[in-house]
């Protein structure tokens, strides 16, 4: 009898977090390997922010905080969501944790039962299957289509939903894909949700400000109103303000749901780390000028590699809205040989024999519900990415 939990059967380690590390130990070991695996930004991290954190060192701000955040920081997640969104929400119905990841675990805990479904649209960030099979769900995944540019329709969501359902878990700009959902793209959904009224929405906006070509953001909750009651709007600094490491999530929502996570955390890791709650008040009240020109970098880097990955034969790579990872379609090289023997039997096997052959890592479709795909992220620098695409290039016309 094992001593481990059952539930652990359940789940898998983070495929992207693995491709990141075999990619690590290959460069620690002398090869000259192209990380394009983890979903980090290359920025650092605004002055302003740092300073803050230095501030609040300086001003012994060291201390434990309240579970979920300080007031300070909860009343800047209320002024960002007024500002950018109009939704009004109080510091009671806010949530800080330690980073995205720990709001929507916490949500999923503090509301799945044995037998409770929660949709889930493929391609999908990777946590979110296993987060609900930690918390004793069944993931629904409904798979959509590279002709319908990776985005679930309303027909789709509406066959998905059934007694059973208590979460959509909705995601744009999306990781892997970059797509997102226009106004009315996201108004059929809305339309499909308000005729199921036991349907809670987990909107996951971690990629809210990287949106190019125009693309305007929108959420649920202010899509359609009527929804709000029954919406948890989930976001953080760690994309858009370069603070991946600093981990800080939060997320807006019912008082009842905000009170219940909280009690989840208040017995799981407690506060977030105090000087990086100080860190994140600065990034959503202070100066967002450093964005725009963020931004016009991803997408230049975007469309580089789309250029560079369409050109090969086999590939298909359309261009995202936002986020900054691209998910090429493969289904041309499915089958072929490497001059090493290996035979690319799936998306896994490509993205293997293209990082031990050609020293690249990519995160295989697989991971993300849906293939024969990749996912490359272009968060690095442009040489970087040049490099990358070449080798990939060069890969690709070597297969036989």
């Amino acid at each position: 009898m094992s001593f481990l939990s059952a539930t652990l059967s359940r789940v898998k380690p983070s495929p992207t977090i693995a491709m990141t590390a075999k990619a690590a130990e290959l460069k620690a070991a002398g090869r000259d390997v192209i990380g394009l695996s983890a979903g980090e930004p290359d920025f650092d991290t605004p002055q302003n922010i740092k300073d803050a954190a230095v501030a609040a060192i300086a001003a012994g701000k060291t201390k434990y905080t309240a579970p979920d955040g300080i007031p300070e920081l909860k009343q800047a997640v209320c002024a960002k969501m007024k500002r950018d969104h109009g939704l009004d929400y109080t510091p009671a119905q806010i949530s800080v944790g330690t980073g995205g990841k720990q709001t929507l675990y916490n949500a999923l805990m503090a509301t799945m039962n044995d037998g409770d479904e929660v949709i889930i649209p493929a391609p999908y960030w990777v946590s979110y299957p296993d987060m609900v099979l930690l918390a004793g769900g069944t993931p629904v995944v409904v798979e959509t289509t590279l002709a319908n540019s990776f985005k679930l329709t309303a027909e789709q969501l509406e066959a998905a939903i059934t007694p059973r359902t208590k979460w959509f878990i909705f995601n744009s700009p999306s990781n892997p894909t970059g797509a997102g959902y226009s106004r009315d793209e996201l108004k059929a959904l809305t339309d499909v949700l308000m005729r199921h009224p036991h349907v809670w929405i987990m909107s996951d906006d971690m990629y809210e400000h990287l949106a190019y070509d125009g693309f305007e953001f929108c959420t649920p909750a202010e899509v359609e109103p009527g929804l709000y009651d029954r919406t948890l709007t989930c976001n953080g600094v760690s994309k858009a303000y370069a603070m991946t490491g600093w981990r800080i999530g939060y997320a807006a929502g019912p008082v009842e749901l905000i009170s219940a996570m909280r009690k989840i955390q208040s017995q799981s890791t407690s506060n977030p780390c105090s000087i990086s709650q100080w860190a994140a008040v600065e990034a959503l009240n202070g100066t967002q000028d450093f964005l725009a020109p963020n931004n016009e970098t991803f997408k230049r880097r975007r469309d580089l590699v789309v250029r560079m990955l369409d050109e090969i034969d086999g590939i298909t790579c359309p261009t995202p809205e936002g986020a900054f990872y691209v998910y090429p379609a493969i289904a041309g090289l499915i089958g072929k040989t490497t001059p090493a023997g290996t035979v690319i039997e799936n998306d896994e096997a490509f993205a293997t024999a293209l990082l031990e052959e050609a020293d690249v890592a990519v995160v295989f479709g697989a991971a993300f519900g849906l293939s024969p795909n990749f996912r490359v992220s272009y968060a690095t620098s442009d040489a970087a990415l040049t490099e990358a695409c070449a080798r990939i290039q060069r890969f690709c016309a070597s297969l036989r």
